[in-house]
C-alpha cells in the first residue's frame, strides 16, 4: 500500500435526484458474463478484451439519443480479428455492432451484446496517383484524411460537419454527406472499391480482379441471391423509376435498393449496397476513394433576406451559378446564435422573419476565381437583401479571417441549443430532405409542427439540396416528454412522405429512431426487399439488428438514454464525441466524453450499489489520473466544456489540507526546489539512467504514483545556473526564462548556446534587444499547481508572478516574452481566476508574449546564413489555445526549406511532468505522430516547450528543442 493513497469516494458525485430507472443493473457490476469474456480471451488474447463495467459503460453513449450498455467490448486490430469474432457470434447465437468514432446521430453504433471498436486500431492514409485516390482504413477522421489530402491538392467529397471527429468507416456506412457533396460528391459516387468482411468471415476485395469468382465459390447463395434480386428489381418498371426518383435528392434511409441498378455484377452490387448500410451488412474495412480538387481559392458571403420565401428563392440561382455551397438559417436560428462566442451580439435583434443563406464559391485557379466572383455578382444584382442590425454587410469576402467567422456562425446553432437547452435533456439532431422548389414551404410547415408540440422553432441546413436539419430537447425521465416526442415523430414523419414526397433521413442514415418510418417512405414493396437484402447477406442477423429494419412501431422510443444532473461543468454535454480525436489519453483509459458518461452512470446509481463502487474504484485512475488537463477539448466541444478543467476540480478534491498546506510550502520555497531539482539532474548524470529507474520506480510504489515522478532515459542535465546577463535601458522586452528551462538544458550532447542565450543573442541581431531580470529565482507561471488541482500552491505563485512581472514590465510599459509556451499561457490566462483584485487589475495591463510570437516578429530583420533542409514540428496545445500555431510554422519556415506538422499532431500527453507521473499516457497519446517522425530523418524537431519536447524525444528517440535555438543558429552571422 503506497503511503498517500486517494480516497474515492471524494469523486462521489452529488445527485439532485433519486437513482434513475436506466442505471446499469447490479448484477452487471462484475462487467462481461462468463463463458463470453473468457471465450473471447481464448480467441483474441486479453488485451483486445475489453470487460470491466467502466470498459462497458464508457462504450454505452455516443452521440445519439440512445443508450445500450454492451456485454463486452473488442479492439479488433486486424480482419482476421473481425472475422473470428463474427464467427464466433454466429456459432453461439450473439449479435454484434460496429463502432468507430461514435458520432452517429440515431444510435447505429449501439448494441447491447457484442461491440466491436474498429477505431483503434484502423487508422492510415495511402495516398494513390499524386491523390487523385487514396486508399483509407476505416477509423482514420474525415480531418486528418483531408489534411494529408490537402498536400496534392485534394479532399474527400462528403464533407460532414462532424470531419474532425467522424471517421470515413462510419461516413460510408452512413452515406453521410454534408454542406457540398449532396448526390453527386458522396460515398456513393466516389467510392472505388472497398474490402469488406461479411458476417459469415468471408473477405471480399471488390477491386481484385477475380473478386466476383471468390465470391460465388465462398458464398453462393449471397452470389445467387443478388443476381435473383437485381433481376426482379428491373423486371418492375415502376420501381425502377422509383427508386431513381428517391435517390434525386439525398436519401440515407434504408439499404442503398439503386445498388442493383448501377451494378452489373454480384461485387459490383455488393459495393454499392455497403454504402449506408450502417454495419448491418458487413465490416467495411478498408476503402478506396476517387478524391475531389480541393479548390483552395473561396469566394464566400452571408447574405440576409427579408424573409424564408425570398432567401429559398434565391437558392436555384445560386446553384445554377456554380455555388459549391448554399447553407440556410432561419430567423431563429440566426437570433439563438447571438449568445455564442464569435458569433455578432446584434443578431439577437434580428426581426424572426429574417432568413440568411451562407454562399460560398470555390475555383482551383485564377480564372476560375474570377468567374465565380462575376457569377456571384450576377446573382446577387437580382436579390433583395436586407441589413436589420449593423454587423450584416451583405458582401462576398476573401479574408480567411471572416470566412471562418460566418462559418462558425453557421455551426452555432448546435452550440446555442446544446448549451442552453434545460438541464437533464439530451439532444437529438434530425434531418430530412425535399425537393429544393419547396424548400420555403417545408421551412414553415416544421415551424408550425415544432410550436404545436412545443419545440423551440428553428431550421437550418444544405439549402443547395433541399437538405434541412432541427435539434430537439428531450427528457428521457419524464414519460410525458417521450410521449410528446413520439406524437411529433408521428406527425413529422406523415408530413415528409406525405406532403413533400421526401427523405425522412437526408444524410445521418435510418439508425433506431427511423426504422418504424421506413415503410411510410419506401412503400411496402421496397421495405419487402431491403428485408431480404438483409436475409441474403446476414442470414443468422448477427449484425446490428434493429438498426436499419424493424417490426417494432415504438423501436425508436426505446433505449432513450437519460441525463442525469451531475457537475455544472458537465451538464451541457451533448456526448458528440468532437472531443475524442484531441484526447491524450483516447487510447490509453478514457476521453472527455467517457468521463462525463462514467459521472452520470455513477450519479444514476443508488448510493453503496455494487456498480457505483465499481465505477468509483477505477475512476480515479482511468478519468482523473491520465487526463492531461490539456484543455485541447474545450477547443473542440461544441458547447465549449473544459474536461481537463473539470479533472483538475477533482484532484483538488481529493486533497487533504494537509497535502494543500504542503504543495503551498512548496510554492514559497520555490527557489530551493529549483536548485534542488538541478542538484538531482547532475548527480543523475554520474549515477545513469537504470539506477535513476530503479529509485523513482522505489519511490513511487512507497509514496504515490500520483506524486513521485518516474525516471525516463533522455531527461536531460541540469540548465546553467546562471543566465545571461543584459541590460535594461534600451530593452524592446522583457525576457522571463521559463522555470522549466532555469531548471533542464537542451537535448544533451548538442554543441552551442542555452535556451536564454540564443533568444538573447537573437533579439540583439534583430535589433530587439530583451532583458534578463535578475531575480526569476523562485518565481513560477503556477501550471504545476494548477495542473495538479493545488489551490494554495497555485493561488500564492499566481499572484507572486503579476506582482513581479509587473515590477519587471515598469507596469506594462515593456511586454513579458516567455520562452515555454505553456507558461505563456499559465501567466497570460490561467493565473487570472486566482489573483486578488489589485494583481488582477495590473494582469490587464500586462502584454504576455509566447516566444515563438516574437520570434516571428523578429524575421523581417534576420538573415538566414546556415539554412536547414528538413524540420519537423511539435505544435504544443498551449499553443493552440494561445492561437500561435501559425508562428511557428512561420519561424520554421523561415530557417527550413522543407517544414513537416505530422497529421495526427496533437497534445503530447506530458502536460508539465504529467509525462513522468504516467509515462504511458505520453507513449499512448503520440502513437501516431511518433510513427509519422520516424518515418523519416529531418535535419531538425522543434518546438517551443520544454516538457513537451523531453516527451517527444522520449517517445521518438529524436533530439527535440526549441525554435528558438534553431533560429539562433540558422541566422548567425558569417565570419
Amino acid at each position: 500500500m503506497v503511503l498517500f493513497e486517494p480516497d474515492p469516494g471524494t469523486l462521489r458525485p452529488h445527485r439532485t435526484t433519486g437513482p434513475s430507472a436506466d442505471r446499469v443493473p447490479a448484477d452487471r457490476a462484475a462487467g462481461t458474463p462468463e463463458p463470453l469474456r473468457a471465450d473471447l480471451v481464448r480467441l483474441l488474447g486479453p488485451h483486445k478484451v475489453l470487460h470491466t463495467l467502466s470498459d462497458l459503460v464508457k462504450y454505452a453513449s455516443d452521440a445519439s439519443p440512445y443508450r445500450f450498455v454492451p456485454q463486452v467490448v473488442v479492439l479488433a486490430e486486424s480482419t482476421e480479428d473481425v472475422a473470428a469474432v463474427l464467427r464466433y457470434a454466429r456459432e453461439h447465437q450473439r449479435e454484434i455492432v460496429f463502432r468507430a468514432a461514435g458520432t452517429s446521430l440515431n444510435g447505429q453504433a449501439q448494441g447491447d451484446d457484442i461491440l466491436v471498436d474498429v477505431r483503434r486500431h484502423w487508422d492510415g492514409v495511402q495516398v494513390l496517383g499524386d491523390g487523385a485516390q487514396a486508399r483509407i482504413r476505416p477509423g482514420t477522421t474525415v480531418g486528418r484524411t483531408n489534411i494529408t489530402l490537402s498536400r496534392h491538392g485534394r479532399l474527400l467529397g462528403p464533407d460532414p460537419a462532424s470531419s474532425s471527429a467522424c471517421t470515413v468507416g462510419g461516413v460510408v456506412a452512413n452515406n453521410a454527406s454534408g454542406m457540398t457533396a449532396g448526390v453527386t460528391r458522396n460515398s456513393y459516387r466516389l467510392l472505388s472499391s472497398l474490402t469488406v468482411v461479411l458476417p459469415s468471415g468471408t473477405v471480399v476485395d471488390t477491386a481484385a480482379p477475380d473478386a466476383d469468382t471468390a465470391l460465388r465459390r465462398a458464398e453462393p447463395e449471397l452470389y445467387e441471391g443478388l443476381l435473383a434480386l437485381k433481376t426482379e428489381i428491373e423486371d418492375d418498371t415502376a420501381l425502377v423509376a422509383r427508386i431513381r426518383a428517391k435517390y434525386e435528392l439525398k436519401n440515407t434511409n434504408g439499404y442503398r435498393l439503386d445498388a442493383f441498378l448501377d451494378g452489373t455484377t454480384p461485387v459490383e452490387i455488393l459495393r454499392g449496397l455497403m454504402v449506408g448500410s450502417q454495419g448491418t451488412l458487413g465490416f467495411i474495412a478498408e476503402t478506396v476513394f476517387d478524391t475531389v480538387s480541393l479548390d483552395r481559392r473561396t469566394h464566400t458571403a452571408l447574405l440576409f433576406f427579408p424573409d424564408l420565401a425570398a432567401a429559398a428563392a434565391a437558392v436555384p440561382l445560386f446553384n445554377d451559378a456554380g455555388a459549391r455551397a448554399v447553407e440556410l438559417m432561419d430567423g431563429n436560428t440566426l437570433r439563438a446564435c447571438a449568445s455564442v462566442d464569435g458569433v455578432p451580439a446584434d443578431w439577437a435583434d434580428l426581426p424572426r422573419e429574417t432568413a440568411a443563406l451562407l454562399v460560398e464559391f470555390r475555383a482551383p485557379d485564377d480564372a476560375g476565381h474570377t468567374a465565380a466572383r462575376q457569377a456571384a455578382a450576377a446573382v446577387v444584382e437580382k436579390l433583395t437583401l436586407v441589413a436589420p442590425v449593423p454587423s450584416v454587410t451583405n458582401r462576398f469576402v476573401e479574408d480567411p479571417a471572416t470566412v471562418h467567422t460566418y462559418w462558425h456562425a453557421r455551426e452555432a446553432f448546435m452550440t446555442a441549443v446544446g448549451k442552453a437547452r434545460p438541464d437533464g435533456t439530451t439532444l437529438i439532431t434530425e434531418d430530412f430532405a425535399v425537393p429544393p422548389s419547396r424548400l420555403a414551404e417545408a421551412c414553415r410547415a416544421l415551424a408550425e409542427l415544432q410550436e404545436r408540440h412545443g419545440y423551440e422553432a428553428a431550421v437550418a441546413g444544405h439549402a443547395a439540396h433541399g437538405n434541412l436539419h432541427f435539434l430537439l430537447a428531450l427528457d428521457a425521465a419524464r414519460p410525458e416528454d417521450v410521449e410528446r416526442y413520439a406524437a411529433f415523430m408521428d406527425e413529422f414523419c406523415a408530413m415528409v412522405v406525405q406532403r413533400f414526397d421526401g427523405s425522412l433521413k437526408a444524410e445521418h442514415a435510418t439508425g433506431r429512431n427511423m426504422t418504424p418510418f421506413l415503410e411510410s417512405e419506401w412503400g411496402p414493396r421496397a421495405t419487402e426487399l431491403m428485408w431480404r437484402i438483409k436475409q441474403i447477406v446476414d442470414p443468422h442477423g448477427v449484425l446490428a439488428p434493429g438498426v436499419v429494419l424493424n417490426r417494432d412501431p415504438e423501436a425508436h422510443l426505446r433505449g432513450l438514454k437519460t441525463i442525469p444532473v451531475t457537475e455544472s461543468a458537465a451538464d451541457p454535454c451533448i456526448e458528440c464525441g468532437f472531443c475524442e480525436p484531441v484526447c491524450p489519453s483516447r487510447d490509453l483509459t478514457t476521453t472527455p466524453r467517457q468521463r462525463i458518461v462514467l459521472l452520470r452512470e455513477m450519479t444514476r446509481q443508488p448510493d453503496g450499489s455494487a456498480a457505483m463502487e465499481g465505477l468509483l474504484g477505477s475512476y480515479g485512475y482511468d478519468a482523473v489520473d491520465t487526463c492531461a488537463g490539456d484543455s485541447t477539448c474545450a477547443i473542440a466541444c461544441p458547447v465549449g466544456i473544459d474536461t481537463g478543467a473539470m479533472m483538475k476540480g477533482f484532484r483538488h478534491r481529493r486533497h487533504s489540507r494537509r497535502e494543500e498546506r504542503n504543495a503551498a510550502r512548496v510554492a514559497r520555497h520555490f527557489g530551493l526546489v529549483e536548485s534542488s531539482a538541478r542538484a538531482a539532474l547532475g548527480v543523475a548524470d554520474q549515477v545513469g539512467d537504470r539506477i535513476m529507474g530503479n529509485v523513482t520506480s522505489a519511490l513511487r510504489r512507497a509514496v504515490s504514483p500520483e506524486l513521485m515522478p518516474e525516471w525516463i532515459p533522455g531527461i536531460p542535465s541540469p540548465a546553467q545556473t546562471r543566465l545571461p546577463v543584459t541590460e535594461r535601458p534600451f530593452a524592446a522586452a522583457v525576457y522571463y526564462v521559463a522555470c522549466v528551462n532555469r531548471i533542464f538544458a537542451g537535448p544533451d550532447g548538442e554543441p552551442g548556446p542555452s535556451l536564454p542565450e540564443a533568444v538573447v543573442a537573437v533579439s540583439h541581431r534583430a535589433g530587439r534587444p530583451v532583458w534578463v531580470p535578475p531575480d526569476m529565482a523562485g518565481s513560477c507561471c503556477a501550471t504545476i499547481w494548477h495542473s495538479k488541482g493545488y489551490d494554495d500552491g497555485n493561488t500564492l505563485m499566481a499572484n507572486r508572478i503579476v506582482e513581479r512581472a509587473w515590477e519587471w514590465t515598469d507596469g506594462g510599459r515593456l511586454p513579458l516574452v516567455v520562452d515555454a509556451s505553456s507558461c505563456t499561457l499559465g501567466i497570460g490566462h490561467e493565473v487570472r481566476p486566482y489573483l486578488t483584485p489589485e494583481n488582477l487589475r495590473r494582469h490587464e495591463q500586462l502584454t504576455v508574449v509566447d516566444s515563438v510570437v516574437w520570434a516571428a516578429g523578429l524575421l523581417p530583420y534576420l538573415e538566414v546564413t546556415a539554412p536547414l533542409d528538413s524540420a519537423v514540428l511539435h505544435p504544443t496545445c498551449s499553443m493552440r489555445h494561445l492561437g500561435d500555431v501559425e508562428e511557428l510554422r512561420a519561424v520554421a519556415e523561415f530557417i527550413a526549406r522543407d517544414v513537416e506538422v505530422p497529421v495526427h499532431a496533437e497534445c503530447c500527453g506530458f502536460a508539465g511532468d504529467r509525462g513522468l507521473l504516467h509515462k504511458e499516457l505520453t507513449e499512448a497519446a503520440t502513437r501516431h505522430e511518433a510513427d509519422e517522425v520516424t518515418s523519416r530523418p529531418f535535419d531538425a524537431h522543434l518546438s517551443a516547450n520544454r516538457t513537451c519536447e523531453i516527451g517527444m524525444e522520449h517517445v521518438t528517440g529524436r533530439p527535440y528543442r526549441s525554435v528558438l535555438l534553431a533560429l539562433e543558429r540558422a541566422t548567425r552571422p558569417t565570419v
